[in-house]
């Protein structure tokens, strides 16, 4: 297990603000916000990526793209946490999974194309991992909050 990450300094925060701002801002645009060239913000923008502290992706609506049912799931389980978390993570339709305290011991995050998706994918594949005693369907009804920001504030 790798040991703390270093304190990012205040022209990192930066960086990763203008992106998540507009993840296509050109590197010479950043760089006249933050005061750099733009060779040096798209080698930081490299660090950042390469060290995981940031991803560059296209968030997606899933109802958009046909996954017409979100959920977060609930899994209790019998043994060892982390193996049956990472069996899980390994599905197709999980996008978010997390080991957590209290009374799940991991939650998921499942988009699927129909309620009948969802219940394979609980029932058939998420339950059939090996260590999953129990689980508990949360669907979602509706977004009203969904930040990117929070890493810089």
């Amino acid at each position: 297990m790798a040991g703390p990450r270093a304190a990012l300094d205040p022209v990192s925060k930066a960086i990763i603000e203008q992106l998540q701002q507009d993840g296509r801002r050109s590197y010479a645009a950043i760089g006249k916000v933050v005061g750099l060239s733009e060779a040096a913000v798209r080698q930081r923008v490299q660090r950042l990526v390469e060290t995981g502290v940031m991803q560059i992706v296209a968030v997606t609506d899933p109802m958009e793209l046909g996954f017409a049912r979100q959920a977060m799931v609930g899994v209790r389980v019998t043994g060892a946490v982390p193996p049956v978390a990472d069996a899980i993570a390994e599905l197709d339709e999980v996008d978010y999974v997390v080991v957590t305290a209290g009374s799940f011991d991991v939650l998921v995050e499942v988009v699927a194309e129909s309620d009948e998706h969802l219940l394979e994918i609980v029932s058939h594949r998420i339950r059939e991992v090996e260590g999953v005693v129990s689980t508990e369907t949360f669907m979602y009804l509706g977004l009203r909050k969904q930040t990117y920001s929070w890493g810089v504030r």
